[in-house]
Parts: structure tokens; C-alpha cells; sequence
């Protein structure tokens, strides 16, 4: 799956960003409380705009992309936040990874077959932060019905996951949707 374009288009794109980061997601900033302290799985990180926040929150973060650009310009931007550059399409993207206490996808829609893994890289009462365009969302030139997030993405987490929290907002870039899960033990 291709998300808003494919790794050329996010290479070229954070190649062409300034000099600073963007700001971390509002919903994530609003919502830090909820999420289990330590060790911390930002995917489809981009260039670290979360990562950054995380890391000065005092999570151990861990920051993994397909865009070698964005990987490069978030090593210059933190003080040691691990990196790891992977294409969440492939089966095998997850592998080897270790545990961690949170997980947070931001602005990606992770193929169902990963999705499915995530409890087994969360430690006992682990958190999964998972926000973007939602299924209300007027698909675009830029945004297709391919990358909107879908409840039924989810359903694979039944029994292992217990979905804590729904969060449906919207602005002038579109519907969004934000899911806060937690492992069952």
C-alpha cells in the first residue's frame, strides 16, 4: 500500500522542508496522558515531528521510515533517538524490533497483516496510539480512500487489545480519527 505517494514522493518532499521540524500532532500532545511511559515505537515517523515531542517528554523513542530523507533530517534534529529505515509495506517490516511500552502511528494506515503484530511488541498493559484521515474523509487528489483509517482495520486486535478512547475531530485539511488501544494481559 502507497500512502499519499510512494518513497520518491516523501524523499523529494522532506528534502524540500526547512530548517525545523513541524510541530507534534495536536491530538497526541492532548491525549500524552493516556499513553504508558518508556520505551516508545514511533511509525511512519516522517522526519520526527512526534518523535522530537516524545523524546522531550522523556520516552525512549525508537523512530522507523521508508524515506532515508526523513530519517536523515530527524537524526539532525534529535540527541540520539534510534532510527531504523523500513518499508511498513512488507510482511517482514516489523521483525526484530524488541518491545516497547507505547506504539504511535501518526498519518499512516499500517497494512492489516502488521497491524495484527503489534500486541506482540507491546510490554504488559502497552498503549497503541493511532491517528489520521478517517472513513468520513472526502477522498482527494492527495489523500485516496486507501489511506483513510477504518474501525474494521482493527478488528484483528479483538481479544489481545481493549480500545480505550475514539477521537473524531475535524479542520480545514479534512475528518480525522484517533484510537487509543491498550494491551490485555
Amino acid at each position: 500500500m502507497k500512502y499519499m505517494g510512494d518513497k520518491s514522493y516523501w524523499d523529494q518532499k522532506f528534502k524540500q522542508r526547512g530548517n525545523k521540524p513541524l510541530g507534534p500532532d495536536p491530538m497526541l500532545v492532548d491525549h500524552l496522558h493516556l499513553l504508558k511511559r518508556g520505551r516508545l515505537l514511533d511509525l511512519a515517523c516522517g522526519d520526527g515531528r512526534n518523535s522530537l515531542y516524545l523524546d522531550e517528554k522523556g520516552f525512549e523513542v525508537t523512530g522507523l521510515d521508508f524515506s532515508d530523507q526523513a530519517l536523515k533530517r530527524l537524526e539532525s534534529f534529535s540527541n540520539g533517538i534510534m532510527t531504523y529505515q523500513r518499508d511498513l509495506t512488507l510482511a517482514s517490516a516489523l521483525d526484530g524490533l524488541g518491545i516497547y511500552d507505547t506504539i504511535v502511528i501518526n498519518h499512516y494506515r499500517l497494512p492489516s497483516d502488521l497491524i495484527n503484530k503489534l500486541p506482540d511488541l507491546l510490554s504488559s498493559q502497552g498503549t497503541l496510539f493511532v491517528s489520521g484521515f478517517s472513513d468520513k474523509h472526502t477522498p482527494d487528489g492527495k489523500i485516496t480512500v486507501e489511506d483513510l483509517l477504518r474501525i474494521e482495520d482493527f478488528k484483528g486486535l479483538e481479544g489481545r487489545m481493549s480500545l480505550m478512547k475514539t477521537l473524531e475531530t475535524k479542520d480545514a485539511r479534512g475528518d480525522f480519527i484517533t484510537y487509543i488501544f491498550v494491551l490485555n494481559d
